[in-house]
């Protein structure tokens, strides 16, 4: 049971581990964006202010800005605790994930939308550990359910595989156009 006059931690006066480097990061990322406005946007004439193509990117990378540098302000203030670069270690090692989906879209001219949806759907079950044969007969129907609704019920035009001219022209045709 708590003590009777112990203070509710709404407003903790420490940082988290990796706090700081995050609003470092926020920061300058913030920063970066806004100093290319000017080559990424354009300013029309005659335009009204608020119609401006220039106008809610720059209001969305200047509060950006300014709570990157109010958040800066107040962690670096606050007491470190220990942990920062395990942490940062953790975003860093996040991004194999990242890597994982450029492999599957580099594939997919190659191999197919099927294919490789499939084998990127199964390859992540394996790799978040699951090695059962039931979670990869769902990941395998959560691949071909994916391709589905895109292909077919949404009619997305996803290019076809080089895989396809393997095959004969109607089942080339049938892949193409469904899967």
């Amino acid at each position: 049971m708590e003590h009777e006059n112990a203070k509710p931690h709404v407003f903790p006066n420490a940082r988290k581990p990796g706090e700081l480097l995050f609003a470092i990061l926020i920061l300058i990322i913030a920063l970066l964006l806004i100093s290319q406005i000017g080559e990424q946007t354009t300013w029309l004439e005659g335009k009204g202010w608020s119609a401006q193509p220039r106008l809610w990117p720059l209001v969305g990378l200047g509060t950006m800005s300014i709570f990157g540098a109010l958040h800066l302000w107040w962690t670096s203030r606050s007491r470190r605790t220990p942990g920062r670069w395990r942490e940062a270690l953790v975003w860093v090692s996040s991004l194999e994930y990242v890597l994982w989906y450029l492999i599957y879209v580099a594939s997919v001219p190659y191999a197919g939308y099927l294919l490789s949806t499939v084998v990127f759907c199964l390859f992540l079950t394996w790799r978040a550990g699951y090695r059962s044969t039931r979670i990869f007969l769902v990941a395998a129907l959560f691949g071909l359910g994916v391709v589905l609704f895109f292909k077919s019920a949404l009619n997305v035009k996803i290019p076809g595989g080089a895989i396809y001219e393997y095959l004969p022209a109607s089942a080339r045709y049938f892949m193409l156009r469904y899967f």
